[in-house]
This record gives structure tokens, sequence and C-alpha cells, in this order.
């Protein structure tokens, strides 16, 4: 379904740039943006240390020593998180 929205001009502005530095579209993240408000999640809490959000609110995993971070050990983490 199509529809119309009004946003202020510097919000649809840094929308857009954090669609481009993520590498999708705004469209994607409008409908992240609202599943998650639908769906009620709290926000992630990083108690553990374990990593830390970026300027694009993205997690980036703490280094620990020469372990190399396998996409089994990110999708473990996501599931602990309820992400």
């Amino acid at each position: 379904m199509k529809t119309t929205i009004e946003l202020p001009d510097e919000l649809l502005t840094e929308a857009k740039a954090t669609a481009a530095k993520r590498r999708t579209t705004l469209k994607a993240m409008f409908e992240h943006a609202l599943r998650r408000e639908i769906q009620g999640h709290p926000p992630v809490s990083n108690s553990s240390g374990k990593f830390t959000i970026d300027d694009d609110g993205l997690p980036v995993l703490a280094k620990r020593g020469d372990t190399i971070v396998s996409n089994e050990m990110v999708y473990q983490m996501m599931e602990d998180l309820g992400i």
C-alpha cells in the first residue's frame, strides 16, 4: 500500500543519509522502525560490554584477543539478545 507522510526536512535528510550509509532503502528503514515500534521490543541492553553502538546505530563487537568473529557467533549473540 502506498501512503504519504509529512516529515521535517531535517529528519528526512538524516534518514536518507543513514539509509545510504547502511546500504539500504528508506522504505526498508521505515518498515523496520515501524515493526520494531509496533512489536514494542525494549531497546537492546549492552550491560555485557560485548559490543558498542556506532554512529549509525549498528552494533560493533568489542575485540577480544586475536579471535576472528564468525557469522555463527554473531547469530548466537543476536539470538541471545532477542533480535
